[in-house]
């Protein structure tokens, strides 16, 4: 599917850059054992490694915080999707949902302090655009409540906004019947062009292990 970025945001964040994944013909299901262990242990040494330590200040977090301050959003009042994970964490609230798309790219957002979209593919109307949000617009997220999305980083196509490192629409979300699917990773900005590559392909590969199909990934962002 086409997808750009538009260029107030790469004039207002020069090193801007995304992960895209399209996968088709994947079966979504329950959390294999292995994924579930691996998330509850990982939450749990997150925790310990936090005791110590404030989460804003971790390189990651910090990174979108500051994309936060310079498209005009408050961080500490809009907290990016990696942040709320780091601070349910912080409070012992683990993350399970029990759904393997969900549990999966929770992990990889925990491993590298990055927020993660997923989408169900076939409810959306290309050509994507990753922008900034115009006043007014807004949708009901993943959190349940109506979100104003003026001035965040969103994700929209044709029929409107649909997700952003904040909070993902309700509309577009990943379910056991999703067949195809797009995902989107917000890199950090400091993240060099081959890292952002083998990333974003470690993902990619750990999701088709579990889900089966075929996906393909580009980068958007890196010059």
């Amino acid at each position: 599917m086409e997808i750009r970025v538009s260029a107030e945001i790469s004039e207002l964040i020069p090193d801007f850059k995304v992960g895209i994944i399209e996968y088709k013909n994947i079966t979504v299901g329950e959390s294999p054992q292995m994924l579930k262990g691996r998330l509850q242990l990982f939450q749990e040494s997150i925790y310990f490694d936090l005791e110590s330590k404030s989460v804003s200040d971790l390189p990651g977090i910090q990174e979108w915080r500051n994309i936060f301050k310079k498209t005009g959003k408050d961080p500490n009042r809009y907290r990016h999707s990696a942040e709320a994970l780091y601070r349910r964490v912080k409070k012992q609230n683990y993350f399970a949902s029990g759904q393997s798309a969900v549990d999966l790219y929770n992990f990889f957002s925990l491993q590298y302090q990055v927020p993660i979209g997923l989408y169900d593919l076939n409810l959306l109307k290309g050509p994507l655009e990753i922008r900034l949000g115009r006043q007014g617009e807004e949708y009901i997220g993943l959190n349940g409540r109506s979100n104003s999305l003026e001035r965040l980083v969103l994700c929209s196509d044709q029929n409107g906004p649909f997700g952003s490192p904040f909070v993902d629409s309700e509309k577009t979300a990943v379910t056991f019947n999703t067949k195809n699917a797009l995902q989107i990773i917000y890199l950090r900005p400091s993240t060099d062009a081959e890292n952002a590559e083998k990333l974003t392909e470690s993902l990619m590969d750990m999701f088709v292990q579990i889900h089966g199909g075929d996906a393909s990934y580009q980068i958007l962002g890196c010059q």
